[in-house]
């Protein structure tokens, strides 16, 4: 083959190796997988027996050697080379240009480091590895045979550089992006946890305010509006505690859901734990909504249910109590939540909307206008039916059905 067709056929053979390194530069998220691959890449196509790359030691004024393929088994990460204009390297980082030495053992610009005096390397090619953060290094080919390395050698040196050095920023770029959500996402959790605790300390002031009511008929229903108002504090209290809670376990979860499962068990364990005389059966699947939702569904679940204990299951009637059922299904765009019980149902002719007077009822409308909700009363057996039908925020992010 004539010098120029080889010569063609190698800078043809370097720059599809180049767009090979370029889509894995791209893709990479370590650097020292990076840096590696780039010298063994480069070396490759120089036809060249040592590659190297050196990071910068900017406190020490030296660079180490991060990678490299020729080189003995204790060079790579250990080894370290001069800054300084007195080496290759050195004098490429200084100068901020490519340097070409053919000839180490003549060079007057610099001398020849020991590393490479080592391993008999008589030429050396030097480029620098930057970006906006600065220089990061240097790339450098080597060899011990006799030979030339051209300016052709530069361009297809300095796109390895290139490519590099914008791979590094990206890489740490994105490395400070996640420190930064990760530590928003442990502020936010923080904040929850403190929320949780200061309610509970409102749910204990309200609980010691209804014990301290005074006896006879307004005393009775003052302690119970009391203790009602502790129960629907509690209720958000629960949704931050799942919010701190969850946010340990799930760190790729979006931040501010919740799984919604947990949070109404725990929620319905709380209200079994005062109504002895009941079966409280919660059935949900894990659907991840946002805290805004689970908030007013926690609290639309707390009334019902607290509604149920209260008058589903008259103790003269049914002095052994009965069960409450919570359910939730996935329908589409749509959370599914139906509260119901086998007792002595709702008066005839209820409406929530319209009828009720209660303080419960009317929270309970309230709150389901807030989530954009259709709420229903089945007339479909024994006992009360309430039938929820809530609009899905995010419809990506939630999954599961019961």
């Amino acid at each position: 083959m004539d010098p120029c067709s080889a010569d063609l056929s190698l800078r043809l053979h370097q720059q599809a190796i180049l767009s090979e390194f370029g889509v894995e530069a791209l893709r990479g998220d370590d650097i020292d997988t990076l840096l590696q691959r780039a010298t063994e890449l480069c070396a490759e196509g120089m036809g060249a027996q040592f590659c190297k790359a050196l990071e910068y030691l900017r406190g020490e004024d030296m660079l180490l050697v991060r990678a490299g393929v020729g080189w003995a088994p204790d060079v790579i990460g250990r080894a370290r080379v001069g800054a300084d204009l007195a080496s290759p390297a050195g004098f490429a980082l200084k100068t901020r240009r490519p340097v070409i030495s053919n000839h180490l053992a003549e060079e007057t610009r610099f001398r020849t480091p020991q590393l490479m005096a080592e391993h008999g390397i008589r030429r050396a090619i030097n480029v620098l590895i930057e970006n906006r953060d600065g220089a990061f290094g240097v790339l450098e080919v080597d060899d011990t045979r006799a030979g030339v390395f051209s300016e052709a050698d530069i361009a297809f040196m300095q796109g390895f550089a290139n490519l590099l050095g914008g791979a590094i920023e990206r890489v740490r770029t994105e490395g400070l992006l996640r420190a930064a959500l990760a530590r928003q996402d442990l502020l936010a959790r923080e904040m929850s946890h403190r929320v949780k605790n200061s309610l509970a300390i409102v749910a204990s002031l309200l609980a010691l305010q209804a014990r301290s009511a005074e006896a006879g008929p307004d005393g009775e229903a003052v302690r119970a509006a009391l203790i009602d108002a502790r129960t629907r504090v509690e209720a958000i209290a629960g949704v931050h505690d799942q919010l701190w809670r969850q946010g340990d376990r799930e760190r790729e979860s979006a931040p501010g859901e919740i799984d919604l499962a947990p949070f109404l068990q725990t929620l319905t364990a709380n209200l079994q734990s005062g109504a002895p005389r009941h079966r409280l059966v919660c059935t949900v699947a894990p659907q991840r909504i946002s805290a805004d939702q689970a908030i007013p569904i926690g609290l639309l679940v707390n009334e019902l249910v607290t509604n149920a204990i209260k008058y589903a299951y008259p103790e003269a009637s049914h002095p052994q109590g009965g069960e409450i059922r919570v359910r939730t299904e996935r329908d589409g765009d749509r959370l599914l939540l139906t509260v119901r019980d086998d007792g002595i149902g709702l008066p005839a002719g209820f409406d929530i909307a319209r009828t009720s007077r209660s303080l419960g009822m009317r929270v309970v409308s309230n709150l389901s206008r807030q989530l954009g909700a259709t709420l229903d009363t089945p007339r479909d057996g024994a006992g009360a039916h309430f039938h929820l039908a809530v609009p899905l925020a995010g419809q990506g992010a939630g999954q599961g059905a019961a």
